[in-house]
Order: C-alpha cells, then sequence, then structure tokens
C-alpha cells in the first residue's frame, strides 16, 4: 500500500498559497484493508474513506470508463492494479495532476507545475470531454486564477463539449454549484467569458447570454452591449467582496435590458419592470437558492432609483420611502445595505470608475436610519381607529426621512 497527496493541495503548495484540504490517493489497497485499518467509508460511486484521526478523505486509485451521457455516465475501477499515473489521468487539469508521496517528490506525469510556472489551464488528456462538469471548472479556475491563460487545445475541447451535446446533460444542482463558487472567486467576470467563448453560457444562462447582444453606452463600454457592463460589475463586486446574493445581483440587475425595445436603450426606461421573468427563469432552471433571487429581483427593480438620489433630478422623501417599504426594509435591514453595495458595484462597472465613490449609498443609509426609528407601536398606541395605523405610520416615516435629509444637506 502507498499513499499519495494529489490534487489541489499540491497545486497551491506549490504556489505558495495557504492548503485548505488535503485528499489522498492509495494505490495498492482494498476497501477490506483500509476497514482494517480503522478508515470509514464515505462514498458511494466509487470508494471514499475517512482517515480515523484527521477525517482526511483518502480514495482508491481508480480508472473511470465513459458508458452514458453527463456527469453520471461513468462506471469506476478502484482495485489494487491501478496505478498512481492511471489515477492521475482521468483528473481534469495538469495543474490538478501531481502528486507527492510519503518521501516528499514530486510526481508529475503530465507537466502540471510548468504549467502552473507559465500560468496556463490546460486538460491532463482527451477524456476531458466525457464529463461536462469539468467545463465549468475550468471556468471556475479561469475565475481564480486570474493570470492564467487557457491552452487553445483546451478552449477547442470545450467547444467540441457544447457542439457535441454534453453540456445538456449537466444537472441543475451541479450547473449552480460550480456557478456559485466561481462568482465568489477573485475575478468572476472571467468565468462569464470563458463559458460565452465556448458558447456554453447560452445554453447554461441564455438570459445572461442575451446581455452580450443589448446596447449599452459606448462612452462606458467601447463592445456596446450590456454583457460588457455586467463583467465591470462582477469585478467591483469581488474587489468589494461582496456575499454571494450581492454578487447574483450584480450578474442579474440589468436582465430586463434584454427585452426592452432597442429604441428605449440604453436609457434606463422600464426595464426594471421587465426583469423578473428572466430573473424567474433563470432562478427556476437552476435552483438558485432564494436568498439569492430575492436580493437580485430588488435590485433589478430598484437599483435605477436608487442611483437617483444626490443627482440633479433625486427623489421626493416621499418616493424613497415607497421605495424602503417596499424592500421590506424595517425587517430586512441587512438586505437593504446589501442592495446598496450592489447599487455601488453597479455605478463603478464604468470604464475610468473602478474606485470611484458612491455618494447615493451614505445618503440612503441615512435615510434607512431615519426611516427605522420610526416605531410603529408608538403611533398605534395614540390612535383609537387602529385602521389608520399604516398610513400615518409611512407619513411618520416620510417626515422622519425629509428631516434626516434635510439635517444632511445642512451639515454638508
Amino acid at each position: 500500500m502507498h499513499i499519495y497527496a494529489v490534487g489541489g493541495a499540491i497545486r497551491d503548495e506549490l504556489m505558495g498559497a495557504p492548503v485548505k484540504d488535503r485528499d489522498y490517493v492509495v494505490v495498492g489497497a482494498t476497501p477490506e484493508a483500509l476497514l482494517a485499518l480503522g478508515f470509514k467509508p464515505v462514498g458511494k460511486d466509487f470508494p471514499v474513506f475517512l482517515h480515523p484521526e484527521t477525517q482526511e478523505e483518502y480514495a482508491l486509485a481508480r480508472t473511470e470508463k465513459k458508458n452514458g451521457r453527463g456527469y453520471h455516465g461513468f462506471s469506476f475501477y478502484a482495485a489494487p492494479d491501478v496505478s498512481l499515473e492511471e489515477d492521475l489521468a482521468r483528473r481534469d487539469l495538469t495543474i490538478n495532476a501531481m502528486a507527492k508521496g510519503e518521501d516528499g517528490v514530486l510526481i508529475d506525469p503530465f507537466h502540471g507545475r510548468a504549467d502552473l510556472e507559465a500560468r496556463v489551464l490546460r486538460h491532463v488528456g482527451a477524456a476531458f470531454v466525457e464529463d461536462p462538469v469539468r467545463l465549468l471548472r475550468i471556468a471556475r479556475f479561469a475565475a481564480r486564477f486570474g493570470d492564467f491563460s487557457l491552452a487553445p487545445e483546451t478552449a477547442e475541447l470545450m467547444r467540441r463539449m457544447v457542439e457535441n451535446g454534453e453540456v445538456d446533460h449537466l444537472t441543475p444542482e451541479r450547473v449552480w454549484q460550480e456557478i456559485a463558487r466561481g462568482l465568489m472567486e477573485a475575478a468572476p467576470q472571467r468565468m462569464l467569458l470563458i463559458l460565452r467563448k465556448c458558447g456554453a453560457l447560452v445554453r447554461l444562462m441564455p438570459e445572461v447570454d442575451a446581455l452580450f447582444q443589448t446596447p449599452e453606452r459606448t462612452d462606458f463600454h467601447p463592445e456596446g452591449n450590456t454583457g460588457a457592463h455586467i463583467l465591470l460589475v462582477l469585478a467591483a463586486a469581488a474587489r468589494m467582496r461582496l456575499s454571494l446574493p450581492a454578487r447574483f445581483a450584480a450578474l442579474t440587475h440589468d436582465l430586463g435590458k434584454a427585452t426592452t425595445s432597442a429604441e428605449l436603450l440604453p436609457r434606463h426606461h422600464g426595464h426594471e419592470e421587465r426583469g423578473d421573468a428572466p430573473l424567474d427563469s433563470l432562478c427556476e432552471r437552476l435552483k438558485v437558492p432564494v436568498a439569492c433571487r430575492d436580493l437580485a429581483r430588488l435590485a433589478i427593480r430598484q437599483h435605477g432609483k436608487i442611483h437617483c438620489v444626490g443627482r440633479a433630478q433625486t427623489l421626493t422623501p416621499k418616493t424613497m420611502t415607497h421605495l424602503m417599504e417596499a424592500s421590506d426594509l424595517k425587517r430586512r435591514p441587512e438586505r437593504f445595505a446589501e442592495l446598496l453595495r450592489v447599487c455601488e458595484a453597479d455605478a463603478r462597472g464604468r470604464l475610468g470608475q473602478e474606485d470611484a465613490p458612491y455618494p447615493p449609498r451614505a445618503i440612503w443609509q441615512k435615510a434607512a436610519a431615519a426611516f427605522c426609528g420610526v416605531e410603529g407601536g408608538d403611533i398605534a398606541a395614540g390612535l383609537a381607529d387602529k385602521t389608520q395605523v399604516p398610513e400615518r405610520l409611512h407619513e411618520a416615516r416620510v417626515a422622519a426621512v425629509r428631516a434626516a435629509l434635510a439635517a444632511m444637506s445642512m451639515d454638508s
């Protein structure tokens, strides 16, 4: 029996990056041998075991054979006669197909270290095309490693995977899992670019892909389409370290533009109302979590109005109060704070605005504090007719917001 550390831990170690998880491959062993040593089985599709003390994963060396479509269309063979190189050969990228034995010597049959030094994402072998999840993983790794290029031959295989329909057999849950992880990487915009270039974006997220054919102001985006704007917004969201719901909202806040008449674009002219349908379609198909969907819907409907505050054509205290009520601010103040951050990322998603200040956020924060300071219970206590509470509460909130903004104006 021989044990090797494999995969991402070796890659990260060579890059000088923190190693979060270590995975191991066991060569020359059987499930019974590991069970006898106290390992606990966890895998259903193939033999994976947890170390009795460290709880790290140890997998028996295995090979794969394609026997169907999609991610689950494989049979596995795990036995003592499977070599380490055979196990490494089934992995996706050369930089993930390295190992180290107990003697610390690097085992690198597919030249992953050279690709790591050259900053190249390259597939291990022709079997890459058999697993559509690898296409998503490549896009995610491109988002993680912003200075890595994609090998041309790997890009060609990815296009072939889309053309032969493999990508259509991905499960919604796995698509969302990889998309969500990619959105949380340092350069999530690169994930979109990779998926679009190989033709997968239109298959997986057609609502987002349509934005790359939607007109946008060319003084902000030389490409002249909303998709280019979304890439910059995602980059800003990553720099701001926004949460997953906020990054998903950044990705989708302009979905309504793709269904807006070309004569009305690129102006913000009613596209907010048209964003619900494509958002619902996207979320239902990928089974997007409720928190992501709800913040995205708020961003779609409200980002145009939130931007207006502090400009020449600003909103009235009454309109601002209506917006905060519609956003359920009193019960969900943390979600409203995230909405403001999404709007800030949107404003920074323009060429030359990457680190520009966003004055509306401070104004809305002041208004929100005043809004939340009005207690419905106090108003209800002073009214004999309780049916008047909603109207009086709204009026009190408007007055509080107006006073707060007036004070803010005097301070400036």
